[in-house]
């Protein structure tokens, strides 16, 4: 008898730590809107019209968008201000934001990226770690839009 009332307990146990056990994919815990830096983006299943890049100037200051970079997880597109030849600003146009997973990550991505390269003035700049796959996007396209400067 007492056998069988710990198998049961142990079973319930089991059970309840199994339902209980909360995945990366189980949904956005408190995932936040994308900082300010981030203009915006599109779902990561939508494609650009164009992957072609362009640049408008406005007296001394000008904005370039880089191509589109296409990555396994969405697209990546990066816009640059600049004055001369020094970049003033970023703002990422295009990049994966097609579920909360997405989100966490270039949330807490793209702010460090935008800092990297204003700092470095160039494209060579370092990776996010967890966040591979953006920032290999993120240096195309930013190549892209500083080879149209």
């Amino acid at each position: 008898m007492k056998r069988n009332v710990l198998w049961l307990l142990s079973t319930i146990t089991g059970v309840v730590l199994l339902f209980g056990y909360h995945t990366s994919t189980s949904g956005p815990e408190a995932v936040g809107t994308p900082p300010a830096a981030v203009s915006g983006g599109t779902d990561s299943g939508s494609s650009a019209a164009s992957t072609g890049g362009s640049a408008k100037a406005s007296g001394s200051t000008s904005t370039v968008t880089g191509s589109v970079a296409q990555t396994q997880w969405g697209p990546v597109q990066v816009e640059l201000t600049m004055d001369g030849s020094t970049i003033e600003g970023v703002s990422v146009v295009q990049y994966p934001n097609g579920n909360g997973r997405d989100q966490q990550i270039n949330s807490y991505a793209l702010p460090i990226l935008i800092k990297e390269t204003i700092s470095a003035q160039s494209a060579q700049i370092d990776m996010v770690s967890g966040a591979t796959v953006t920032s290999v996007g993120y240096q195309q396209s930013l190549q892209s839009a500083l080879d149209q400067a």
